[in-house]
């Protein structure tokens, strides 16, 4: 069941169907003996995992309010950027369908509002917040519009192309934003003493927490020690300089810029007090009439990022490589994303959305891994490997035994949020030099760049041509090449005024892929460089199963992922007039082509 049998006819039935299949979860969410009480490293994850997605969360979202705060006039402070995170946080953890799914504050968001502001408020000097309600109550609806009529289906057609290409935007956007913030401490007014101190605390956090973090990855050390280090690297380091600049000496006559607070739970005072003049509710009804209307085509705007960019980050939460036994539920989840748009705008916050960059750390945090070893020293807590598959073995690694698939660490992030509101932490956090969050921008953006296979496929083709693979090479590079004018395109337009219009390119990728591609490409090099992102059972029964074109020309996740891809690599090789008949079946049925 899916597109091809219309389901878009049949109103609420994915909603439903979401929460059917979810349902039977909810308990064993909260008080499940295996995600939860099994053992004290379940306990200890649980724990570590919260702590570390409270920071991942914490520090991009404190970063990006900084960035907002000075280009909207400080109408979006520290506070609204908080509660934007903190309400989501525990509605999602209570009511979403899948919990691991992170929704926040994200630079897109950040791109759009000073956009917007710079074009309603400084053009045409509309009060901002009140459009940005009208902005939120359109877009919340058209959420809603799309749940109920599951719309959410089309994302089983989103593939590595446009998600990876994505991923990899976001991450240039993070750095982009790092050195802006450490641009801005060479300023009018501030000495050069202040912007090279501000340079050496960002790019150090950034290379101790690279340098930590590939610790936790590797295989030196106890493997207790590698996990702290994994769990806790950007805590130790946040804490670390947040003292740095305090060192007396040199280091504290520098007068370096820290970050900038308010009061505790209220609004962030503007500089024009008439745009907060009512507290938290906006009275959204007090702007000109035409401009509720106006509002729509932005609300359009911010349903097409939040349409992809949602879904794509829950996507990536639940990847193939992760061994999911519960099931998602995209349309219910989107949803409640139009609730949280809706309450945002109506208190005048940034619009909460899936976060890309932190979605897989989440599951990463959740995760159970083992290590292998040599037979000789196996303590019996780790699998163990024979001296001849020893080579092989060591060099994949760590590996996923199961993930934590519970809501604690979520809620306990949303409630240490609503924590970070309180006075004396909103103290502690005003001691912080600015620098560091430009440190947390290059580091989480490094961190999705680096992974991206967009970045190992173009490294692997500057290699030495001997040890380059040939085979498929013409079509890798211009795999690679049409994802790289797509990220350059994006980047691009979200350095002009157009930066509201980004979202379209995005969404433009995703028929791009399934009409013209499939004339640049054969289906078997397709097969090879390019797959679904949603693969999981437990993902596409949201989806009402796998698209036609998936379904008729690669096994399924659950099979054995070696003996699918062996068969896969040899049919490929050698496609038989049975699997040439599939494949033209498969380009026919393609919902995306065109006459």
């Amino acid at each position: 069941m899916g597109i091809r049998n219309w389901r878009v006819l049949r109103p609420f039935s994915g909603m439903i169907h979401d929460l059917q299949l979810r349902a039977p979860w909810y308990g064993s969410d909260w008080v499940g003996k295996e995600d939860i009480w099994r053992d004290s490293e379940t306990l200890y994850k649980i724990l570590s995992g919260t702590i570390r997605i409270f920071f991942v969360n914490l520090l991009p979202a404190l970063a990006y309010a900084l960035d907002m705060y000075y280009r909207t006039d400080h109408i979006w402070g520290t506070n609204e950027v908080l509660l934007a995170s903190a309400i989501p946080a525990v509605l999602f953890a209570v009511f979403s369908c899948q919990p691991l799914t992170i929704v926040g504050v994200t630079g897109l968001i950040d791109l759009f509002g000073y956009t917007t502001y710079n074009i309603v408020t400084v053009r045409y000097g509309v009060d901002f917040l009140g459009f940005m309600a009208w902005v939120g109550i359109w877009a919340a609806i058209m959420h809603w519009l799309i749940s109920i009529f599951n719309w959410c289906d089309y994302m089983k057609y989103v593939t590595d192309f446009s998600s990876t290409a994505f991923g990899m935007y976001v991450g240039i956007v993070y750095i982009i934003k790092g050195v802006e913030l450490i641009i801005e401490e060479f300023g009018e007014g501030l000495s050069e003493a202040n912007g090279y101190l501000s340079c050496l605390i960002a790019l150090l956090f950034f290379a101790l927490t690279w340098m930590t973090t590939r610790i936790g990855m590797g295989n030196y050390l106890h493997r207790y020690i590698r996990g702290f280090c994994t769990d806790f690297s950007l805590v130790i380091w946040t804490i670390f300089f947040a003292g740095f600049a305090h060192i007396p000496g040199h280091l504290r006559d520098v007068d370096v810029r820290k970050y900038p607070v308010s009061q505790a739970f209220q609004p962030t005072p503007p500089i024009d007090p008439a745009s907060r003049a009512h507290g938290w509710f906006i009275h959204f009804w007090e702007i000109p009439v035409r401009w509720w209307f106006i509002a729509i085509p932005f609300a359009a705007l911010v349903t097409a990022l939040f349409y992809y960019d949602h879904n794509v980050s829950s996507l990536m939460a639940q990847a193939r490589h992760y061994p999911l036994r519960k099931h998602a539920g995209f349309h219910w989840d989107f949803f409640l994303l139009g609730i949280t748009t809706l309450v945002a705008g109506f208190i005048g916050i940034p619009y909460p959305n899936g976060l890309v960059p932190q979605a897989p750390v989440h599951t990463d945090s959740c995760a159970i891994m083992r290590w292998p070893r040599l037979d000789d020293d196996h303590d019996g807590s780790e699998q163990t490997i024979s001296s001849s598959e020893n080579r092989e073995e060591k060099k994949k690694g760590p590996y996923i035994v199961r993930i934590l698939e519970q809501r604690w660490t979520h809620f306990g992030m949303g409630l240490l949020l609503f924590g970070m509101l309180t006075r004396p932490l909103l103290v502690a956090l005003s001691t912080v030099p600015r620098a560091v969050f430009a440190g947390v921008f290059i580091t989480v953006g490094w961190a999705s760049i680096e992974s991206n296979p967009i970045t190992l496929r173009t490294v692997n083709l500057l290699r030495d041509p001997i040890a380059t693979p040939t085979r498929r090479k013409r079509a890798t590079v211009l795999f690679l090449s049409l994802q790289w004018l797509t990220i350059a395109a994006e980047v691009a337009i979200s350095q002009t005024i157009a930066a509201i219009g980004f979202p379209v390119i995005i969404l433009l990728l995703i028929p791009l892929r399934w009409t013209w591609m499939l004339r640049w490409f054969s289906y078997e090099e397709l097969a090879e460089l390019d797959t679904p992102t949603a693969e999981a059972d437990v993902v596409l029964d949201s989806f009402g199963g796998a698209p036609a074109i998936q379904s008729r020309t690669k096994p399924r996740s659950n099979a054995d992922p070696e003996k699918s891809s062996a068969t896969a690599n040899a049919t490929d090789a050698t496609p038989s007039d049975a699997r040439r008949r599939k494949l033209k079946q498969a380009e026919q049925d393609n919902p995306f082509t065109m006459g």
